[in-house]
Order: C-alpha cells, then structure tokens, then sequence
C-alpha cells in the first residue's frame, strides 16, 4: 500500500514512465522518473527495487546496493532484495557475503513457499562454495519433498563425500544409504555406497557452472529479470484460476513441510497448530501424510487422476482445508466431473485465497449449464472480489457492499440478452493473465464523481457492447504501451495484424507485450515462430537476434538454445556458438543430466578449435568435464581429461593433484608417482619451493598412505630447514614402509630421521637395530 502523504497520480505517472523506460532499455532515463517517483513516496519497497534494479543495469552497483538494503529494511520479509544484494555481493567478489544473502534469501523464499528460487539461492551459494554442506543439504532435502530424485541423489552423495573428508563415516554412510533408498537403481548412489564401505574416498563436490571469459555474451546482453521487475509494483501474474492453483499447491506443499519439518523437534508443535485449524475431529495423521506425500508427488508428474485420489484420501483422513478442497475441486473439473467440482468449491468460497477464482469456476460451470441468470451473479460477486484486490485496503469494504445493489439489480433484471453481455464482459476481463492490470486499466475509464472519494464499481462501465476492448490504429501501439496500458496495447496490436499478418516485427513487439504481461511461454512459443520464418525466408542475423531473446528470457529452453548454436555455427559464429554450448551444458547440468551436459562441453571445445581463443578457455572447461567425471566416478575418463589439461597448462595445481591421486584409486601407484616427480621438477626448475610444499601437504592430507608423497614432503621440510616437520614427515614414512614389508626402506627413512639429530637418537637407533634383525 502506498503511504497517502504523497501525490498518489505523480506516483503511478512517474512509476508507468520509469517502467516504460526500463522496458526499451533507457535506463538513465528509468532512473531519472523512479527517482521522481521515489520522492512522493520514499519508503515505498516496490519504487526502491525499480530504482535499485535501473541502476544496476547502468553498472552502478554500489547505489542499487544501498537501495536495495533500503527495501530490505522496509520489507525484512520480501526476498527479493536480500537475493539482489546477494548478486551484486557475487559480482563485485564479496563472496562471504554473497553466500550470507544467498542463504537468507532462499529461506525467505522457502518460508513463501517457493521453492523453486530457494532452490537456486542455495545453488547459488554451492557454486560460489562447493563445500557448504549446509545449502548441499537443504537442497537435498528440498529436492527429496519436491519429488526431483535425481536432484536430491546427486545432493546427498556430495553431503556424503563432505562428510567423510570431515571424519564423519557413519553420517557419510548414513547420506549415502538415504541416497541409495531414494533410487535403488541408480548407479552413482549404487557407486557412492559401495566407495563408502570399501573405506574408499569420495571426490568432494567441485564448481560447477558455465566458464567465464572470451567467449561469454557481452555485457549489454539483455536480463529477462529486468523485463520481470519493471512491473514488479503492479504484482501482475497468472490468470485467478492459475493463480489460485498456485496458491493451493503451495499451501498443501506447506502442510507437509509442516507436518514433517526438517527439525524434528518442531513437529509436535506445527502438528498442534495444524489440528487446530485444518483437521477434521478423528483425523488420521499418518493417513493424511502418506495421502498428502503421494498426491503432490503425483502432481510434479501431472498424474490428475491419481492426485485427486490421492487428495480425496487426505481430505476422508480429516484433512479439512480450503487449498485441499479447491485443488480436488480443479482436478475433478480437468477429469470431466464437473458436477462433482462443484460441491469441492463450494467448500473452498469462503475462503480469501480462493474466493475470487472459485465464484468464476462456478459462474463458467452455470453458463455452461445454460443457467445465465444465476452466472452472472456469481461473476459480478468475482467482480467485487477482483475490484477490491486492486483499490486501496481501506476503501476495499466500501467497494464491496457498493456492489450488493448492483448485484440485486441483476438478479431482478429479465433482459437476457443484457445478462449474457454483463457476463461476458466480466468473464472476458477477468479470465486471463494480469487480470489486476486489466481492472486498473477498467478503473482508469471510471467517471470522476465530484466531492466523492468512495471508490467506484468498475461493473458500471461493463454494461455496453464496446465496453471491454479498445481498437485504434497501429501507430499508437507503443504510445499506449509507455503509458502502461499493456491489454490495450496488445489489442491495438491485434487489430493492426489483421492488415499486416505476415509483417514479422509486429510479432516481436507483441512477443514483447506478452512477457511484460508475465506470460513467458506464450511470448517464447511467438518467438519461436518467429525465428523459424526469418530463418526459413533466409534472414540469418534477425533468426539469431530472436533465438538469443528467447534463451534470454527461459534459459532452460533447450530447444531454442540448440536451434541458436546450429545458427551461429551456420552464420561461422564459432565462440558465440562455443558460449552457448557452455550455457546448454549449464541447462543440462542443473537438470541433473550430466551426460548431456559433458557432451556439450566437448561440443563446445570442437567449436572453439575453430576460434581464437586461448589455452585458458579450453583449460576451463576441461575442468568442467572432469569435474562431471569426477561426480560420475568415472576416473579413467577424468585422468584422460586431466592430463589434457597438463598438457595445456603445466602449472595448474588442480589437475596435478587430480593426476595423483586418481592414478592412486585406480592403484596406479607407478604413475602415480611419475606425476608427481614430474611436477615436483617442473616447481623447482622455477623456484617454487613453497608452492610446492604447499602441494605436498594437500597431497598426503587427502591421500595420507601415499608413501613417495610423505617421502618429498619430508625432504621439502628438510631443505627448507623445519626439523621438526622433517622428523615427524620421515616417520610417517618409516611407519607405512613397515607396513608395507619394505624394511629396507624403513631403514633409510629412520637414518635421515637420525641424521636431523632427533631429541630421542636412542629411541630410533633400537628402532633401526630390530629391523636388522
């Protein structure tokens, strides 16, 4: 709500232009106009995140910063600038605090039920600190209630591998175990396990992610969040009927959290509070879990009718909530048991969260019916609801009872013809995505009473033929699109199609209208077309302008990234081709299909050797790819890969170390000791000594029976004149030799011991005396 010591009209003006601005990338502009907004109101969240969003485009980082912690400060519940300011912590290098952010965010957003953008703070915070078992094991656990198992498997194997280097086996075993249980068929949890009781070592999780460098877009590429924010005041959105499913999914998500928190201290507590307000008398707990568990498990696979069985079982054991009622009530009307949806709605009406979108499936279920006097009464009781969502709370209830005249008028009006107008009308500007910009827009047509300040109906002006479209000519399409008026500008659009359907602009500015309308998939499916006709009609550089817009705006289309690399490479586009097989490996990553992920890496290699491009960018992703085989447990393939990356860059102290110790899991000991002789001699051919002290003791710290590792460190500490260090290194030599039956070696081991004049000779000369014997 806006505070009423500011000029309101100066707001929304100043707020419509600062959008519009945003819109076609005029953001000095946008930050001249939010700014101008931004003084009627100065605490206002949504004016703060506009102006801190313009000026991070303009790279003023450090203002969109304090902007940002204004909002925060505002709003403490709202995530969104908490995970602002985690990417500007990210991108100016302040990963503490970038990590800090990251977390608060994704637990605000959890606490909102959305778990997909908790999700991706969390993965946030394991790219930026692969070793975070804390975001590894929320995301496991996550993953594991949203019913992505491959996800949660790959999850947990990296909470085991940090667990064991943690000295923590039985909790290593214990993930690894629960990992295995989630699938038994898969292989890596089948390999993790296994590793596990054979006392073998897991790789840590390493970083994961596109490679950054010469071939990453270039800066001014466009952010879709951008196109997202600049109408983030208006709360546009999904349609009431998508809208409320959302909301019902999300709270029957939340009950089961609740029901089964991750502390399970808490549980008794939530399951108090949740007896008391959703359970019927004689409910049956466990009942309504494994009803609950199932039914949303089936809904991530779209199973409709196994959901509504599954709820239907959750609702018989007592489960007596409105989001429960009006998801049964949406599944039995996709089933064809419209009859039956009815009474599930009816159930759910009252309800605040569903009010509004069930009044319209039962004014849609009676119009069907052919029962049009008693639709329109339900649509205008959705009307009053719709039209009190977008006024000021306060004249809210004085809007609503302004209806029930209205509302009683229709029930005594026997025009039929006038009825179904009304209700087709009300229908139409309600019944689609970003309804509330729809009725604001209807409110900005409402004639200005003098001396009144009540808010009036909006149902007034929805009585004539005319009344719900506005048709003018094509060259007002972007004057009425910088107003704001979004709906009127896609009709303005609409009508101009039908004198130029084939004018292929024209589709990309609508394109462009629906994703300001929050209607992504429609804009990408229109662009898509797009892309395939100037492509077909020969138009290479406008077919790869509009892929590049599509990835732009739904980074996991795979389809239309694929299409983008075949029409760059085509267009001899190589490292922009390269780029986006880095992206697409990304993708597939981040959908757990690691497979196609590497696979895309070597694409992406091929693709550059035709580019130039330096040895550094091929040496990144190569890390990629062994990193993959490395969570694979497929260490031949990541050795090879390695010693690729030796070749390229002799210095890098990951493969080396990789070289080593992969040769000895695969009991390569042999080669394993070539490599590091090999790097050892390449450090001190260039007076790296503490460098390679430095890869020594992380050598034996991860592999600590490497014998020859020991052995130089020993002789590392030795030249470098640390006795103690020295002394304690050769017994762990000596130790291991003996163990391994080399005596004659242990002998040699406890000489150099006594050559450094140990503070107990004795001890050692009885020591060299038995192994004589």
């Amino acid at each position: 709500m806006v505070s009423p010591l500011g000029n309101e009209d100066v707001f929304r003006l100043s707020m419509n232009q600062g959008h519009s601005a945003a819109w076609e990338g005029r953001w000095q502009e946008a930050v001249e106009h939010y700014a101008r907004a931004l003084q009627e109101f100065p605490d206002n969240p949504p004016c703060l995140n506009s102006l801190a969003l313009a000026h991070y485009e303009l790279g003023n980082l450090e203002q969109a910063l304090e902007l940002y912690r204004r909002a925060s400060r505002l709003a403490p519940e709202d995530p969104l600038p908490i995970e602002k300011m985690a990417d500007i912590f990210k991108t100016t290098g302040r990963k503490e605090e970038a990590i800090q952010f990251s977390m608060r965010a994704a637990e605000l957003y959890l606490s909102l039920r959305d778990a997909d953008k908790a999700i991706n703070n969390w993965t946030r915070v394991v790219r930026l600190e692969p070793e975070n078992i804390d975001a590894h094991s929320r995301l496991a656990l996550v993953y594991e209630r949203l019913g992505r198992t491959p996800q949660a498997i790959t999850e947990y194997i990296a909470m085991a591998a940090l667990q064991q280097h943690a000295g923590q086996i039985e909790d290593a075993r214990a993930s690894g175990e629960h990992a295995l249980r989630l699938n038994p068929k898969s292989k890596d949890a089948q390999d993790a396990v296994a590793m596990l009781k054979a006392f073998k070592t897991l790789p840590k999780p390493l970083r994961m992610g596109s490679a950054t460098g010469p071939l990453r877009l270039p800066a001014g590429s466009p952010r879709p969040a951008a196109f997202q924010a600049a109408l983030h005041s208006f709360e546009d959105g999904p349609d009431p009927i998508e809208e409320a499913t959302q909301r019902s999914l999300q709270a029957l998500a939340a009950m089961l959290f609740d029901l089964t928190p991750l502390e399970p201290e808490k549980r008794k507590g939530a399951l108090q509070d949740l007896a008391r307000s959703v359970m019927a008398r004689g409910f049956d707990e466990r009942a309504i879990v494994r009803h609950l568990s199932k039914a949303i498990e089936h809904e991530t696979r779209k199973h409709d009718k196994e959901t509504a069985d599954e709820l239907k079982g959750a609702i018989d054991a007592g489960l007596d909530h409105p989001a429960a009622h009006f998801n049964l009530g949406i599944l039995l009307d996709k089933l064809g048991r419209a009859e039956s949806a009815q009474r599930s709605f009816q159930r759910a009406v009252e309800h605040p969260d569903y009010a509004l979108a069930c009044r319209l499936l039962i004014a849609n279920y009676l119009r069907e019916q052919g029962k049009t006097h008693d639709a329109v009464l339900e649509y205008l009781q959705a009307l009053a609801l719709a039209d009190s969502a977008v006024v000021d709370p306060e004249k809210a209830p004085a809007l609503r009872a302004a209806y029930q005249p209205l509302i009683q008028k229709a029930a005594a009006n026997e025009d039929a013809q006038a009825t179904a107008l009304l209700s087709d009308n009300i229908r139409y500007l309600l019944m689609r995505p970003n309804w509330r910009t729809g009725v604001n827009e209807a409110r900005g047509q409402l004639p200005i009473k003098p001396g009144s300040s009540a808010a009036t109906p909006v149902a007034e002006i929805l009585t004539h033929a005319n009344s719900a479209r506005l048709v003018d000519a094509l060259g007002r399409i972007n004057q009425i699109s910088r107003q704001g008026h979004l709906r009127a500008a896609m009709e303005e659009a609409y009508g101009a199609l039908e004198f130029s359907p084939s004018y292929l602009p024209l589709h990309v500015h609508m394109a462009e209208l629906l994703l300001l309308s929050d209607r992504p998939q429609q804009a990408t499916e229109k662009l898509a077309i797009v892309a395939r006709v100037y492509s077909a009609r020969g138009d290479k550089d406008r077919a790869t302008q509009t892929y590049e817009r599509i990835v732009s705006v739904s980074p996991l289309d795979v389809d239309a990234r694929l299409r983008l690399i075949e029409q760059l490479a085509a267009n001899g586009q190589l490292q922009q081709a390269a780029s986006q097989n880095l992206e697409l490996a990304d993708v597939y990553y981040r959908l757990a299909q690691l497979d196609k992920a590497r696979d895309t890496y070597e694409k992406a290699l091929r693709l550059a050797q035709g580019a130039e491009v330096d040895a550094a960018w091929n040496v990144q992703v190569l890390h990629q790819m062994a990193d993959i085989d490395l969570q694979r447990l497929d260490w031949r393939k990541g050795l090879l890969v390695y010693e690729q990356i030796r070749s390229l860059a002799p210095d890098d102290e990951t493969a080396r170390l990789n070289l080593v110790q992969l040769n000895l899991r695969l009991g390569q000991e042999g080669k394993a000791n070539g490599e590091l002789e090999n790097y050892l001699s390449y450090l001190n051919s260039r007076g790296r000594d503490e460098e390679a002290g430095t890869f020594l003791a992380t050598l034996v710290d991860e592999n600590p029976r490497f014998i020859l590792g020991y052995r130089r460190l020993a002789e590392h500490y030795q030249q470098m004149g640390k006795r103690g260090d020295a002394i304690k290194a050769w017994n762990t030599v000596g130790q291991l030799l003996v163990e391994a039956g080399d005596r004659e070696g242990a002998k040699v081991a406890v000489r150099a011991i006594l050559a450094l004049n140990p503070p107990n000779p004795e001890r050692y000369q009885q020591f060299l005396q038995r192994l004589s014997k």
